[in-house]
Parts: C-alpha cells; structure tokens; sequence
C-alpha cells in the first residue's frame, strides 16, 4: 500500500507543519503495530518528494541526462530493520522500486529505466561515492 498525506499533513512548508507529517506518520504505524499479524510481514517507507531546495554538500551522481537531486531522507521502520542504523549507500526514489522488484523477483520496468542500475560498490575511503557510478541501492543493506 501507499499513502500520501493530504496538504495539510504533508510536512512541506507552504502548506503544513512536520509535526502534522510526523503525527500522521506515527499513527499510521501505531495502527500496524496493533495487528501482530500484519506487523510481522510489514515495511514501512517514510520519505518526501523533494530536499527542500537547500544546498547539499553530499555527493549527487551524474545519473543520466537529467542527473539526481539533492538528497532526501528515507527512513524504514519495520521488525527487520536494523533500529538506529544509518546506511550509507546511494539510494534514490527508484530505489523502492528496486526493492520490491528483488523482493518479489520481478523485472525491471523496461530496459531503459533507472531500476536497471547496478548496486553501489562503496569505496573504504568515501562510503557515499559509488565506485562503480552510476549505480543506485536496492535497500536491502537496510534490514538484517
């Protein structure tokens, strides 16, 4: 499933308050949690659209002709997701996608899309520089 807040609780700053994002958020997965049945099988995706449109110091890889944005948060909360990790690899909004495509064996959407990207190999000296770029994470380094 996805859900989208409406504009009110979307957390982007002409419309809404982050604190109306975080107690939409919260209560979404308070909800799942209170089904055990449903917790034990559940991932939970928090992101945003956007990086606010603040400079970025991180590493932004020459994706394509188009290239990438400014980063933006990804947070995973599930039974099996490492609590309190942070994971360094390069992910973009496609790497859902990827996750879901190796999750459940499916092919990418076509040849010619961003999912069809390599893994990151990080380098010993800058986990955020792709040695092998462009390469985007699958979101698998997330969870135990």
């Amino acid at each position: 499933s996805y859900v989208k807040p409406g504009g009110l609780n979307d957390g982007h700053p002409a419309s809404s308050k982050f604190n109306l994002f975080e107690s939409f958020t919260r209560k979404i997965i308070t909800m799942l949690q209170a089904k055990p049945d449903l917790w034990a099988s559940t991932a939970v995706f928090i992101t945003v659209d956007e990086g606010g449109g603040y400079w970025d110091s991180g590493y932004i890889q020459p994706l394509d002709f188009f290239g990438d944005g400014t980063r933006i948060p990804l947070i995973v909360v599930s039974p099996y997701s490492q609590g309190g990790k942070v994971v360094h690899s390069y992910y973009d909004h496609v790497s859902i996608l990827k996750f879901i495509e190796k999750n459940w064996s499916l092919p990418p959407i076509t040849n010619r899309s961003r999912d069809n990207l390599p893994n990151p190999v990080a380098s010993a000296d800058d986990p955020y520089v792709p040695t092998n770029s462009p390469a985007i994470g699958d979101l698998t380094d997330m969870f135990q």
